[in-house]
């Protein structure tokens, strides 16, 4: 046991250094990030609202093919989704599977409604089209912050991995040199 507890404590240590060399070096704190998650958040929360303006449905009539309709509805999914799994990630930022399914669900709305607007403009309304897409972008900033968010997690968690897996090859090591434990012979009586 206290080979293990010695053997742990070095490895303990250089994850703790790790993890503050990451900090030192730009790493966003988890605070930082909330804000930003809270406003990518908020930010598909107004979209929501302005997508119901849009009425792909009634495009049919001037030829609109009907990829808008599925195109419309994909992107009203994708919003009002974004903002419960941003919000949700609000509460644990460090979490990687997480972040990145908030990150590829914001890429999809994006291009998603880029497409979208230009039915928008084509079909219904040219200035509702450049509102929907002006409002989409409004969240670029955000997307750019939290996008190298994910990439210095990603890249402390392979730090991280990389000090335990030492550590646990050194102790693999540590442990096949040892002579093997002598049983207890007992006396007959």
């Amino acid at each position: 046991m206290r080979f293990l507890l010695r053997s742990l404590v070095p490895a303990v240590l250089l994850l703790a250094c790790a993890q503050a060399q990451a900090q030192d070096q730009g790493t966003a704190e988890p605070w930082d990030i909330r804000a930003v998650l809270t406003e990518i958040s908020a930010h598909a929360g107004r979209l929501v609202p302005l997508l119901d303006k849009v009425d792909p449905a009634s495009w049919s009539d001037q030829g609109a093919p009907e990829g808008y309709q599925k195109q419309w509805k994909s992107a009203r999914d994708q919003a009002q989704a974004l903002s419960i799994e941003a919000t949700a990630l609000v509460r644990n930022p460090d979490k990687l599977s997480e972040a990145l399914k908030v990150f590829f669900r914001m890429q999809a709305l994006e291009f998603t409604i880029n497409s979208l607007s230009d039915g928008v403009r084509k079909y219904q309304n040219p200035a509702l089209g450049d509102l929907v897409e002006s409002t989409a972008a409004e969240n670029g900033a955000n997307r750019e912050r939290f996008q190298q968010f994910i990439v210095e997690l990603a890249a402390i968690r392979e730090q991280e991995y990389e000090v335990m897996d030492h550590e646990a090859q050194r102790c693999r090591a540590l442990l096949s040199r040892q002579p093997p434990a002598k049983k207890a012979v007992r006396k007959s009586q």
